[in-house]
């Protein structure tokens, strides 16, 4: 405990915890729906794309990449979801499309382009995120609150819409809700999760901060509020605790995070395992 309120008095500490607690709460919202979709790999799709991105934005020595990962996952995400919807080409391919392009693309580029005299370092804390916390800055934290703030107040606002669309599209849609604008919403807001998240856990590791509180929940529950409300707890428990673990043992941070949370997990299926034979 000494040794953590050591480590609380830097910034840069608390700016790890601040960040990664936002981006555990807004991905833990969207997990549930995507994983009731079965769309829940968009987020690993979105993440190369955002991947491919940052190394564009690296070579033109952007010095915010935001201001270029931002609109392309954005844009990416709308096309995604276009895609997904042509007869021709299915979600899950449309996915596998332009997942493995934009990531073939980015390293390519990466190593084209790039001046750094460590090319494999750069691609690597890209993918798996920071090996140290050091990296965030007081304006990227900001930056993080606003969005995290504006994707959390969308999935509030819009919580009875996006409860109907998950179930059941075309009921939603004949009861007059706009079921492809809902999808879009949710398009464009995972998009932002996943750029804010970038820094923190790195491309590869997204998608299990999106997909593992969601199905732990509802190992032990099986409401849609109390599978948001307990992903949403899970989410923030593990990330908060993995952050901790790795300012205590050195280990990079989104590979801890992402360990809790498959810990988490098994715990959870063990829990739902002994009520359902209880019950």
């Amino acid at each position: 405990m000494n040794k953590l309120a050591l480590y609380f008095e830097y910034p840069f500490v608390r700016y790890a915890m601040i960040v990664g607690v936002l981006i555990a709460l807004c991905s833990s919202l969207l997990g549930v729906t995507l994983v009731l979709k079965r769309f829940s790999f968009i987020g690993d799709g979105l993440s190369h794309v955002a991947f491919g991105a940052t190394a564009v934005a690296a070579a033109m020595r952007l010095t915010n990449n935001f201001l270029l990962v931002l609109p392309v996952t954005i844009l990416c995400a709308i096309l995604l979801l276009r895609t997904g919807q042509n007869a021709m080409i299915k979600g899950d391919a449309a996915i596998a499309m332009i997942s493995v392009g934009t990531l073939a693309v980015g390293y390519l580029i990466m190593n084209v382009f790039s001046k750094s005299a460590n090319i494999s370092g750069d691609v690597c804390a890209t993918l798996f995120g920071s090996t140290s916390i050091l990296t965030l800055t007081a304006t990227e934290v900001w930056l993080s609150a606003v969005l995290s703030v504006a994707v959390t107040a969308v999935f509030l606002v819009f919580y009875h819409k996006i409860f109907a669309v998950t179930f059941d599209e075309d009921f939603a849609t004949a009861t007059g809700i706009k079921a492809k604008l809902y999808n879009l919403i949710l398009a464009v807001v995972i998009a932002v999760v996943i750029v804010i998240a970038m820094n923190l856990v790195g491309a590869l590791l997204i998608s299990a901060l999106v997909i593992f509180p969601a199905l732990s929940a509802m190992r032990a529950f099986k409401t849609f509020k109390a599978v948001t409300v307990c992903s949403v707890l899970i989410s923030v428990s593990c990330a908060a605790l993995g952050i901790l673990i790795s300012i205590v043992a050195g280990t990079p941070v989104g590979s801890t995070i992402v360990a809790v949370d498959i810990a988490g997990f098994f715990a959870f299926s063990a829990i739902g395992l002994i009520t359902r034979r209880i019950n």
